[in-house]
């Protein structure tokens, strides 16, 4: 079986932190400021994240990180707006996706013309 394809049902706290390149400390602060994010805990305590939760926090990155906004600023934004936020998030990590793609395909049209 392709590991590629296997996802995790759970994910630690420092897998999700290297997700997005900041400390645990960070995503611990984000679970308490966010009540959208709420991680079952193991027997020994330990936070447990599904993808639901890393794409929560995906999106807390993306307004606190990308976009420049305070916590408060990104607390208030998912309380007035959550449903058009999520929906615009969605938009821009599609375009971002068509980008990779496009820029793929220029590479190999590059490359096939520097082999002629």
């Amino acid at each position: 079986m392709d590991k590629k394809l296997i996802t995790p049902v759970f994910y630690s706290i420092g897998q999700v932190a290297r997700m997005f390149d900041v400390t645990e400390s960070s995503i611990r602060y984000w679970e308490q400021e966010f009540d959208m994010i709420n991680p079952r805990r193991n027997k020994k305590g330990d936070r447990q994240f599904t993808p639901a939760d890393v794409d929560k926090f995906h999106l807390i990155y993306h307004l606190v990180k990308e976009k420049g906004m305070t916590l408060q600023g990104a607390k208030k934004q998912l309380k007035v707006n959550l449903e058009e936020t999520e929906r615009l998030f969605e938009v821009i990590k599609r375009l971002k996706s068509v980008k990779e793609q496009l820029l793929a395909i220029k590479k190999e049209l590059s490359d096939e013309e520097g082999k002629k």
